[in-house]
């Protein structure tokens, strides 16, 4: 709909300053979930053919190129073949071309989803300095990385948006006291024994730890440090959190 492509059954969709019926496409940079390149170019070579596309003259395509080629981190690379990027190198030129143009808006589908760690530190990073002068619109089912990356937030459920806002004003609202437990052990058998306090509200484990919810933070530290040390469990972390962007997300889906 933000494209063009699907017209909004209701509500509206404007860009500031901008005419009614204008083609809006000039003002949008879009990089879908897999970009699609073509091997044998290289990355300059590959902005500059885009920037034609987007009807740059060859001279300013060329301009254009070199200066994203370098706020991207890849002008070791510009010539180089694309067939031997890295995935994080190829995600970062996908970026670079959906901003040839220079748009307003850049649309960013699942831009991390496929990477490995160090692609996808690359590719946030980037992203947190291009916020700084462009407005961001990207989906993730990676919650983390949305929690670390925007302002205001979307989150969907079945197709319809549950919750939106800024940061600070969904944490305000669904925020919840938790702390997080590693045991030298069975964390299953800790579990049990953690959710039959008093002070907990919920209980459960993720991976190597056991996240568990309280009402009264000063009350579930005092009941759960005073079990440990009665029954002399095996403790080897104990550590109080803000609630993740997930734990938020099910608390709205469940509320």
């Amino acid at each position: 709909m933000l494209s063009g492509l699907l017209k909004p059954t209701s509500g509206t969709i404007s860009f500031t300053d901008m005419k009614e019926n204008r083609d809006i496409r000039k003002s949008i940079g879009y990089l879908p979930q897999h970009p699609v390149f073509y091997k044998w170019m290289t990355g300059q070579e590959f902005l500059v053919h885009v920037g034609r596309l987007a009807h740059l003259s060859k001279s300013e395509a060329t301009k254009r190129a070199k200066k994203l080629l370098e706020r991207i981190g890849l002008t070791d690379a510009a010539n180089q073949r694309i067939g031997k990027y890295s995935g994080g190198m190829k995600q970062r030129l996908g970026i670079a071309q959906a901003m040839i143009h220079q748009p307003k808006l850049l649309i960013l589908d699942e831009p991390v989803s496929s990477l490995d760690p160090i692609g996808r530190r690359e590719v946030l990073t980037l992203m947190e300095e291009l916020k700084e002068d462009i407005t961001l619109l990207f989906s993730t089912h990676i919650l983390g990385d949305a929690d670390e990356v925007s302002d205001e937030l979307l989150l969907l459920h079945e197709g319809r948006i549950i919750e939106s806002g800024s940061m600070e004003a969904l944490r305000e609202k669904y925020q919840i006291a938790k702390i997080e437990l590693s045991f030298d052990g069975n964390l299953r058998d800790y579990q049990k024994k953690v959710e039959a306090l008093s002070a907990v509200t919920a209980c459960y484990t993720d991976q190597s730890r056991l996240h568990v919810t309280v009402e009264d933070m000063a009350e579930a530290r005092r009941h759960i440090l005073a079990a440990a040390s009665a029954e002399e469990w095996p403790l080897t972390s104990f550590s109080i959190n803000r609630a993740s962007l997930e734990d938020m997300f099910m608390k709205a889906v469940n509320s």
